[in-house]
């Protein structure tokens, strides 16, 4: 089918198809037209350009005016924990009375309150919980995420999480992509038996996640007092024998030398980096490894927020995804992230709807197919609202200014 949307007051992100991420200076760049119009064939973006130019003979089947709305593509979430059992609000209670992260952590609370939760609960309900979520999200503007495993760390639970994941992608529109996150953090039966555990994740879960394609990468969180570099580097190199691309969570709590693991093994991203050395920083110059925020996790958990301004003056690119979890960030609004982006970390507009979609597409793999109004990429759209500019999409953070969400040319309802 073919689709027609005129009279569009702004068109945002418009790029040649060469461009699969920006970097540095060039993240301070937002290419528009204004006065346009965009054409859509069937799930693709097939044309666009200026309303005085549009061809007489389009014929479409479906016409949609966006005279004072701007268009601009769908978010790109590259990473979140958005499959998962039940919540932690009495864990949001304990911070609120003074508990800290590590603390509630070390009292079972945590992943491992994930994980007992999650494998207790049947796939089905996981699965019903989780398209709930998945709705909500693409209502709010997302196009396209990565979901982790990560609250199983067992054989079944991590298995269950990953085939629950497998039955969103088949039954949405969406685009979705899986990440093994087994080493997540250490099961209490393996705390003073951290190899057993990584064995476990080698032998057992890795060859079975292979064998039915249940994910594309391999994820570590890579931290004090979950899993270090040594035991990290050991699991990504399993991971890339059975064909998983590695993702690493580094820095969020501190720095322990992560990063250069992660660009070590060719990583596609490093993830969180609420704390940053100026080794770090100099670390990811010459890779293609993308530096991954999570603004609203820091907000949630009030830790530092990723140095942006320090990476992006570095000549380094920079993606933004929400983290949605049920412990540090039980949100997957990318609105919300784009407007705590440029309010707590500085960036400006323009860098951060970069980070968040041509940047966030590469940080999932897929920015030949997402993330910009291309031609020939994904009619995956946000349309706003009649809106003055789009400066009004961070500053309005507390208003919903979407009209309609497309995902592969279709309005998503």
């Amino acid at each position: 089918m073919k689709t027609l949307i005129i009279n569009i007051k702004e068109l945002i992100q418009v790029r040649d198809k060469s461009v699969l991420k920006v970097s540095g200076a060039e993240m301070a760049v937002l290419p528009t037209i204004k006065n346009a119009y965009l054409v859509l064939q069937n799930d693709l973006i097939a044309d666009f350009g200026f309303m005085e130019d549009m061809p007489e003979d389009l014929n479409p089947e479906k016409c949609i005016d966006a005279y004072g709305k701007m268009v601009l593509p769908a978010w790109c979430d590259s990473h979140t924990h958005l499959v998962y059992a039940g919540n932690r609000e009495q864990e949001f209670v304990d911070r609120i009375n003074g508990l800290s992260y590590e603390e509630i952590a070390n009292r079972g609370g945590g992943i491992l309150n994930s994980a007992k939760k999650l494998n207790e609960t049947s796939e089905e309900e996981i699965y019903d919980q989780s398209k709930v979520r998945l709705e909500e999200i693409m209502r709010l503007g997302t196009g396209a995420l990565e979901i982790k495993s990560g609250y199983g760390l067992t054989v079944d639970g991590e298995l269950k999480m990953l085939r629950v994941i497998q039955k969103l992608s088949n039954n949405y529109p969406i685009t979705i992509k899986a990440s093994f996150l087994g080493a997540h953090a250490f099961p209490l039966e393996f705390a003073k038996n951290h190899q057993g555990y990584i064995d476990l994740i080698i032998n057992e879960m890795l060859p079975e996640i292979a064998k039915n394609k249940l994910a594309v990468y391999i994820d570590v969180f890579c931290e004090m007092g979950y899993f270090t570099v040594e035991e990290t580097e050991q699991i990504l190199e399993a991971g890339i024998r059975f064909g998983l691309i590695p993702k690493i969570h580094v820095n969020q709590f501190n720095s322990i030398g992560g990063i250069k693991a992660g660009i070590k093994y060719n990583a596609l991203t490093v993830d969180h980096l609420e704390v940053m050395k100026s080794e770090d920083i100099e670390a990811l110059k010459n890779s293609k490894t993308m530096p991954v925020a999570l603004p609203s996790c820091s907000y949630f958990l009030g830790i530092p927020y990723t140095l942006s301004r320090e990476l992006i003056s570095s000549g380094l690119a920079l993606a933004l995804a929400t983290d949605y979890n049920p412990g540090s960030t039980p949100s997957g609004n990318m609105n919300f992230v784009v407007s705590t982006a440029c309010i707590k970390m500085k960036l400006t507009p323009e860098e951060a709807i970069n980070a968040a979609t041509i940047n966030g597409a590469y940080a999932m793999g897929i920015s030949k197919t997402h993330g910009s109004i291309t031609i020939g990429k994904k009619a995956n759209l946000i349309i706003t609202k009649p809106i003055s500019s789009y400066y009004q999409l961070p500053y309005a953070f507390g208003s919903n200014l979407i009209d309609a969400v497309l995902i592969e040319g279709e309005v998503f309802i």
